[in-house]
């Protein structure tokens, strides 16, 4: 039997690369699943209030089919993170991107609704990123110029509802693939970017600071994704041409209409109190504005003439370069400049020497200057309502007469300037019943002055107690009832006056009036209103009556109760 010899046939022993490479795969596989939850478990760590992901554990998967053990808010794709979609979980601190960045196939994250706070996390670290949601937090600060620049892949931006101020973002405009920006519900201003997106089609602005033309690309869009900017114009809103002025503009507006309002008031009171003046039986403003404007130097370099020295100092007339002459009134280093009256004083009228070329003031001239003072006091009243005492000077020789002879008021309203011990001593406010018997000046002080001032421009007879120092209120009533006591009338009034039968009468009214001023007791004296108003009434009357005859007759007592205002 023959032999054979069997040949052997070994079956190939196969390669050991395919078994590596499949090891090699399993070991990247698990080392990725590892590598993602690693990752967001470093990303929990940087969040405040994370309750809500408990289940973020290492005993779950990360990507888990099972719905009931995958990480809540995770998203995946075949088995990568896809995507985080955190919302209304009550989350805060910190976003933390740089971890996020390791997850290489991330694509969209929502933190919507929760009390995240602080400037807009760096997006531009997940540049592979698809949507944003951050709306509805408490984000704020100015976002910076290239916060989303170099993310190609970015269609869907919602930040809507936060704090964000300064403008929009023009790298928000160089997004290619832009669908959906929401922006609506925080503080930007300035003007909109140029958005020339072909498929942006979802854009909403509105509630924003934000003004200026709208940009032509988003025109299509509704306008209520506008409203809230007041000073946004152009389609779909109104056209730049015809919309409403700016804030400047309202603003300058406002500041026009209010200063022509101020301007309307201001000439209505001034017209309301001349208005005023006049019934009272007072003057309108003097008109200064033609006198002439000097400094000090011209009134030093001015000829002086030394007119005479009075209680508050020696008086000058002063000549200017221009011919002009005023009157400068010096006590120690203060100065009292006025302008000249060629007149001189009422009191060198009633009390100087007269003759034939310079005779006594007439009774016509007399009612003049008295109504002329009356319309003084009221203009100063008008004119200074904050004093108790406008005048507090008022006597014979500081009534000045111009060369028709009216009456200028001189040496008002010096009571705040002057030393309260040197006014007691000297001035006339301080020499009334009321400051005798209650340390006290009144509204009605200036009356008392008045009074005096007409009894003794009716009488030509100097008042006494204006001759010396300090407080005599009593010489003063004294002086007052001698002529209110004087038996016969006509042995009051100054013989110089003159005056017609007929118009005794108007002289005997105007003394009732002057003892009415005078009246000791404050309460019953007349204020300046009723006197003014009854001095008005007086008229300088000419010719006789049948009646005249029967004054000399008539006893001052028995006329004072008779004669009727």
């Amino acid at each position: 039997m023959g032999a054979h010899a069997a040949l052997l046939v070994r079956a190939p022993t196969p390669s050991p690369l395919p078994i590596a490479l499949i090891l090699i795969l399993v070991s990247i596989t698990s080392s990725e699943a590892v590598s993602d939850a690693d990752i967001l478990l470093k990303f929990r760590v940087s969040l405040g209030n994370a309750t809500a992901l408990g289940n973020w554990n290492t005993s779950r998967s990360v990507c888990s089919t099972d719905q009931t053990e995958s990480w809540n808010g995770v998203r995946c794709w075949n088995g990568s993170v896809w995507g985080l979609r955190l919302e209304g979980l009550g989350l805060n601190g910190a976003i933390d991107l740089d971890s996020l960045s390791s997850l290489s196939y991330l694509r969209t994250i929502s933190f919507m609704n929760n009390s995240f706070e602080g400037p807009l996390p760096e997006i531009k670290k997940l540049v592979a990123l698809k949507s944003v949601y951050l709306s509805n937090n408490h984000f704020s600060g100015d976002i910076p110029d290239d916060a989303f620049a170099g993310m190609a892949y970015l269609k869907k931006v919602h930040l809507a509802n936060n704090k964000f101020t300064g403008k929009i973002p023009s790298s928000l405009a160089t997004l290619p693939r832009l669908l959906v920006l929401r922006l609506d519900g925080n503080k930007f201003e300035g003007q909109i970017p140029d958005f020339q997106q072909k498929h942006l089609a979802n854009v909403n602005i509105s509630n924003n600071m934000l003004g200026g033309p709208i940009p032509a690309s988003l025109s299509r869009i509704s306008s209520s994704s506008f409203s809230g900017n007041k000073d946004l114009c152009g389609k779909p809103l109104d056209s730049c041409s015809s919309k409403k002025p700016s804030a400047v503009i309202v603003a300058l507006i406002v500041v026009a209409i209010a200063l022509i309002l101020v301007t309307i008031g201001l000439l209505l009171l001034v017209l309301h109190r001349n208005i005023r003046i006049v019934q009272l039986g007072g003057a309108a403003p003097v008109d200064n504005h033609s006198m002439e404007r000097f400094d000090l130097q011209d009134l030093l370099r001015a000829s002086a003439e030394v007119l005479g020295s009075g209680n508050f100092g020696s008086s000058y007339k002063a000549v200017l370069l221009s011919g002009e002459a005023m009157v400068a009134k010096r006590k120690e280093e203060k100065l009292l400049v006025s302008e000249y009256v060629e007149n001189g004083s009422l009191a060198s009228h009633l009390h100087g020497n007269h003759s034939i070329d310079q005779p006594g003031l007439n009774w016509p001239t007399r009612l003049r200057i008295i109504k002329g003072v009356a319309k003084g006091l009221a203009y100063l009243y008008n004119e200074l309502p904050s004093l108790i005492v406008a005048h507090g000077h008022l006597k014979s020789s500081n009534v000045l007469l111009d060369e028709s002879f009216n009456p200028v008021l001189t040496d008002y309203a010096l009571l705040p300037v002057i030393n309260p011990e040197h006014a007691r001593q000297l001035m006339v406010a301080y020499k009334s019943p009321e400051f005798a018997q209650h340390s006290r000046t009144t509204k009605k002080t200036d009356v008392w002055g008045l009074g005096i001032l007409i009894l003794e421009i009716l009488t030509g007879k100097f008042p006494t107690n204006y001759l010396t120092v300090g407080n005599n209120s009593e010489e003063g009533i004294t002086w007052v009832n001698s002529i209110a006591n004087q038996e016969w009338m006509m042995e009051v009034f100054d013989k110089e006056m003159g005056g017609t039968e007929n118009s005794k009468g108007e002289m005997l009214k105007l003394l009732k009036i002057g003892l009415a001023c005078c009246e000791e007791d404050v309460e019953r004296r007349w204020d300046l209103k009723e006197a003014i108003k009854h001095i008005e009434e007086l008229e300088v009357t000419d010719g006789t009556n049948d009646e005249g005859d029967e004054f000399p007759s008539i006893a001052m007592t028995e006329d004072m109760s008779t004669i009727t205002l």
